[in-house]
């Protein structure tokens, strides 16, 4: 069971959670922004990520190449992340070296500098990053797909942005994201560890109360409407093996269909973690698995379902045998679709995958920096009590719940499918 969690929100509206955990002198800090792809226009994509690698260039107190120094001699560990629906700026260290942490963040929500040097120092390690990226078969395939699975929603772009707008975002409009949506009503502190929560809530008033609020930041995503059609998607690029990716709308994190669609996902293909930051188990008891890899129609199959501030899609990955011929793959996974929509699963079967997903779930939380992750991330998709009650409301679902979402969701006539041929060149990377 979760440890209890102290909830508390500062006068400038900064959402701080607390988890007191003193099993290790470790404590876990996470700044989790409301910002990601899923804020960004056209011309702007790829711009919460690049505020991302700005915020590792250091402020006036706390310069780019000390703060590496200071964190490591202090046996402690940093990094940060940016996705659909958020960017993520995370520390683990000592509990006695903490306060380094507290005292840079707070520094870095409002004092980054953006340095013009800087600025384009990163926009070329960007581009070559999305170059890179442009070189993985699945990264090509992926895109395409998510491209094609919404009209308008910013879900349509890869969080790393277009080639086209990384060679022509300004300095200056780069900065305004920044202050835009780094500000204290627009963020959640997660801190897990060994600390006195007392203590802590005193430190960060001391930090946190001298910034203004910002004031609600512009949001631009807008529902898309129902895909009412099949579409296919076909990407060429290098490499040898061919790949299928079949793709649904899927829930948001807090609609109660994410629940059954969460043991659906288990069943078919074997659990997947709802967030960045899980790890994996074995799928072989998987529908997917037993009818397409241990028939050799297939060398691989995985599914994806991600818990997300709105709709995003669940999607089944497929790697195909040599002779790339995708049809067998893609009846048998039409027949275990259809045989889940016409036949109720067994409750044996239903109570295995809901044991998988539970396990991928304890696994995925079970230490310091994992709890004080979990707290934020459910924070932003849909609140705490998402995360505390996960197992509750996983173990509500009934092989009904599971054969009503997959008729719902996994219709063909909204189905996109991608298909990667390979050219049998080798990547770039490659050279």
């Amino acid at each position: 069971m979760p440890h209890t969690v102290t909830r508390y929100t500062l006068p400038n509206g900064l959402l701080v959670l607390l988890q007191e955990i003193h099993t290790a002198p470790l404590v876990s800090h996470w700044m989790w922004y409301r910002v990601g792809s899923r804020d960004e226009a056209p011309g702007m994509t790829g711009a919460s990520h690049w505020v991302e690698h700005m915020q590792f260039k250091g402020t006036p107190r706390y310069p780019a190449g000390l703060l590496d120094r200071l964190i490591s001699r202090q046996g402690g560990y940093w990094n940060a992340s940016t996705f659909l629906d958020w960017t993520v700026y995370f520390a683990t260290m000592p509990s006695d070296s903490i306060d380094l942490v507290l005292d840079l963040e707070a520094d870095r929500m409002v004092a980054s500098q953006f340095d013009t040097a800087d600025f384009e120092a990163e926009r070329t390690v960007i581009i070559s990053e999305r170059q890179g990226s442009e070189n993985e078969p699945l990264f090509l395939l992926g895109e395409a797909v998510q491209a094609a699975a919404f009209q308008s929603h910013p879900y349509r772009h890869e969080v790393i942005g277009s080639l086209e707008d990384l060679q022509h975002i300004q300095r200056d409009d780069l900065y305004s994201h920044y202050r835009t949506y780094y500000r204290p009503d627009n963020a959640v502190l997660s801190i897990a560890g060994d600390f006195d929560t007392a203590l802590m809530l005193e430190r960060l008033h001391q930090l946190y109360d001298p910034i203004p609020v910002g004031g609600p930041p512009p949001r631009l995503a807008q529902p898309d409407p129902p895909l009412d059609q099949p579409q296919e998607v076909i990407v060429e690029g290098p490499g040898e093996t061919t790949y299928l990716e079949l793709a649904y709308r899927g829930p948001a994190a807090e609609h109660p269909d994410f629940w059954p669609m969460t043991v659906l996902d288990s069943l078919l293909s074997g659990a997947s973690s709802p967030s960045l930051f899980g790890g994996g188990i074995s799928n072989k008891t998987s529908r997917l698995y037993r009818a397409l890899v241990e028939k050799e129609v297939a060398v691989g199959v995985s599914g994806d379902l991600l818990a997300t501030f709105d709709p995003f899609i669940y999607s089944l990955g497929i790697v195909l045998p040599p002779d790339g011929n995708t049809e067998p793959a893609l009846a048998a996974v039409d027949a275990e679709i259809a045989r889940l929509q016409d036949s109720l699963p067994g409750n044996d079967e239903v109570q295995r995958a809901l044991k998988q997903a539970r396990a991928l779930f304890a696994y995925s939380s079970e230490s310091i920096s994992h709890q004080a992750s979990w707290m934020g991330f459910a924070e932003l998709v849909s609140g705490y009590d998402w995360f505390a009650t996960y197992l509750d409301r996983l173990a509500q679902v009934t092989p009904q719940d599971v054969q009503r979402v997959a008729r719902e969701y996994l219709l063909p006539e909204q189905r996109i499918l991608g298909l990667y041929l390979p050219t049998g060149e080798e990547s770039e990377l490659d050279d």
